[in-house]
């Protein structure tokens, strides 16, 4: 009990002293620990990165400042390159994520100068001018990043355009000692020129791992297709040359050949084609006879007389890009600036961003075997297709080849594709020039490329008094399973509609609207009673489409909400005679044109008809009570640039009843009426829109010997 006093009286005692002693220690602890963990945080949360670098420009830090980095003989070498890699079994996109812009964040290396272990660098030029200019040009899009973190796609500042100028094994082993290599998974390498000789590959011979290669010569045989980008050989007279913009048209020479370090059997075919043809062909080659302080690489000779290259070329309607010992040739882009149509012979060769550019419209490739052949293919090709192609050719070039910065941003944007493909540019993106790639040129609904929400379609069916038809098309329509609702616009002013008794009974709301003109474009107007995306505009005689026909025409445009999706198919011509364009509605399989008489759209392009059609082409339809349909083909092309789509294969569209007087399309002045509107139209919009194409849409096993009940649409009608 005393023992029990005594310790207790002493554990009070002991507290305060012990605190005292040690309270500057404990203070002096926590203080540090909280430092250190704001250190910790700010570390992490402000905007950093230990490898990033300043603006990447040769104009703020010379090559000769860079760090020199040794390479140790034992330094690792990647391997040689994967040719079964694509982008999901080599690429990690999980690097890329989600943001709001679908736009890849992309990492340039600082810049260093590698050398081996006694002091030689890797390459002999050390960083191009070509280079540097792509970096640059990277460095200041929207692309860049200069948070390695962040990053989507890593670039090394390691020059290898030019494998001449490489050590291959050197440079191999500085690419395995970048800190984010990881065996080149995301890391992008330009190159230009690849393979040395004799063999001259058509890849970079530098082992790369799973790097992606922006390669200028790949052949099928190295490409690794939706992988790698086939890039052009960038060509130096872009920057020395300016050529301006030709118009169009016939040229003083047929065809031309520029090239001086071609193939002696090349050559030898060539010259016997010159032999045959005459002035239509100049063939040129390298000057022997220049002055001194002549540039020879802008001179081209024939026969002693001096031409000025690449001047000459706008002077040809084509001009002949054939192999060298590499099957890139910067000759290409010379041949594209001139606005002089590439002929091109070199078989395996992958053009440059073949992936998103249609070549057949700017060029003409020819097998090699076929230079034989040469002149009279090319005779073949119609006059009006050349100057198409003349045009498309100077637009690629000034969209895609006219700098190292288009050329790498274009590739940075083909691989963004890859990876955002629902934010991918279309094809019209791609290819269609400014001239009529208008700003309102895409998809003017504003709607994911995804089938819309609202359920069914508003059918809209144009009468005038053909009461027993207009019963027998409401009888049918209502049969179709997506109709929401019938709209009967009545034209007839002189008349009062039936009485509703008399109206076949449906299942879907029917309501008729009476209007106070016969006009024609009144089946175009936006009535508030069109509450569904989808409109159907059809005739009060078009009584022989069945409801699987209607039924699978809606289910087609709901994948294409933009385009307009019909059942007569019409064609326009140019009459080389008349010079002018000619309607056609005989039987044919390319179709411009879809008849509004039965054909879906979406609900705005009525607002579009009726408010912003250019000029007087709705007064002039109106008056005429003719061409309605083609003037909506006309508007809905010229805002999608998008040719329409036919489905079934149902050509005949005639009313089995009707006579002459029942019908407006059967008046004798009706076709060339037609044509007239086409023309009439045309000069209006100041171009032609519409698109031929040959395609049609039918339901998969329609034709096939299958039982009925296996089919989603058994009842097509035939031709």
């Amino acid at each position: 009990m005393c023992a029990s006093v005594k310790y207790s009286s002493r554990g009070p005692a002991l507290i305060p002293r012990m605190k005292t002693k040690h309270r500057i220690y404990y203070i002096t602890l926590f203080s540090v620990v909280l430092l250190g963990l704001i250190a910790t945080g700010m570390f992490q949360f402000w905007p950093h990165s230990i490898e990033s670098t300043a603006e990447w420009s040769l104009d703020r830090r010379s090559v000769h400042d860079a760090p020199l980095v040794r390479l140790p003989l034992s330094s690792p070498i990647p391997e040689r390159g994967d040719l079964s890699c694509r982008m999901h079994t080599c690429f990690d996109v999980y690097r890329c994520g989600y943001n709001p812009k679908n736009r890849i964040k992309v990492y340039i290396y600082p810049l260093q100068r590698f050398v081996d272990e006694v002091g030689v660098p890797i390459s002999s030029t050390g960083l191009s001018r070509e280079y540097n200019d792509l970096l640059s040009a990277i460095s200041d899009s929207d692309f860049y990043t200069d948070d390695v973190n962040r990053a989507c796609l890593l670039i090394p500042s390691i020059d290898v355009l030019n494998q001449n100028s490489l050590r291959i094994r050197e440079t191999a082993q500085a690419l395995a000692m970048l800190p984010r290599w990881d065996k080149g998974v995301n890391h992008l390498l330009f190159n230009m020129l690849p393979g040395g000789p004799p063999d001259y590959n058509t890849a970079l011979d530098v082992p790369r791992d799973r790097a992606l290669l922006a390669g200028g010569g790949f052949s099928t045989w190295t490409y690794r297709q939706g992988y790698d980008v086939s890039i052009p050989v960038y060509s130096p007279l872009s920057a020395e040359v300016d050529l301006p913009e030709r118009q169009p048209g016939p040229r003083r020479y047929f065809i031309l050949s520029s090239q001086t370090a071609i193939h002696r059997e090349y050559r030898v075919e060539l010259e016997r084609l010159k032999e045959e043809n005459g002035e239509a062909l100049l063939l040129l080659d390298k000057c022997s006879n220049l002055s001194q302080g002549m540039a020879s690489a802008r001179k081209r000779c024939y026969k002693g007389q001096v031409y000025d290259y690449p001047q000459i070329l706008q002077e040809s309607s084509f001009c002949v890009v054939l192999r060298g010992a590499r099957l890139g040739q910067a000759t290409l882009s010379d041949v594209l600036q001139a606005g002089c149509v590439p002929v091109i012979m070199a078989d395996s060769y992958i053009l440059p961003f073949s992936e998103v550019l249609d070549w057949k419209r700017a060029s003409v490739v020819i097998p090699e075997e076929k230079l034989p052949e040469m002149y009279t293919i090319l005779k073949s090709i119609p006059h009006r297709q050349v100057e198409e192609m003349q045009r498309q050719a100077r637009w690629f070039w000034e969209a895609y080849f006219r700098s190292m910065k288009t050329i790498g941003l274009t590739t940075l944007q083909i691989i963004n594709d890859r990876i955002y493909p629902y934010a991918a540019r279309t094809y019209e993106q791609w290819n269609n020039p400014p001239v009529v790639k208008w700003s309102s040129v895409n998809n003017p609904l504003f709607l994911p490329l995804i089938p819309p929400r609202s359920p069914g379609f508003t059918a809209v069916v144009l009468t005038y008094d053909r009461i027993e038809s207009l019963f027998r098309v409401i009888t049918e329509i209502s049969k179709v399973p997506s109709l929401a609702k019938l709209l009967v616009v009545w034209n007839n002013q002189n008349k009062s509609p039936p009485e509703e008794s008399l109206w076949p009974k449906v299942a879907v709301p029917l309501k008729v609207v009476r209007t106070k003109e016969n006009k024609l474009s009144n089946r175009f107007f936006p009535f508030d009673e069109i509450e569904t995306e989808a409109v159907l505009a059809i005739d009060d005689d078009i009584i022989m489409l069945t409801s699987d026909e209607l039924q699978f025409g809606y289910e087609v445009w709901r994948e294409f909400p933009d385009r307009l999706v019909g059942y007569p198919g019409r064609l326009h011509l140019w009459d080389h005679e008349m010079g002018k364009w000619k309607y056609e509605s005989e039987w044919t399989n390319e179709v411009s044109m879809v008849l509004t008489g039965a054909a879906f759209y979406h609900k705005y392009f009525n607002y579009l008809y009726t408010y912003k059609m250019p000029g007087d082409i709705k007064n002039w339809v109106d008056a005429h009570m003719n061409c309605e349909d083609i003037a909506m083909n006309f508007l809905v092309a010229n805002i999608t640039g998008k040719a329409p789509i036919k489905v079934t294969p149902r050509k005949k569209f005639k009313c089995p009843e009707c006579t002459a007087i029942d019908g407006l399309s059967l008046d004798q002045t009706h076709m060339v009426e037609r044509s007239e509107c086409i023309n009439k139209f045309a000069s209006v919009f100041g171009t032609m829109p519409l698109k031929v194409v040959e395609h049609r849409a039918d339901p998969v096993l329609y034709k096939d010997d299958f039982p009925e009940k296996l089919k989603s649409f058994p009842n097509i009608g035939s031709l």
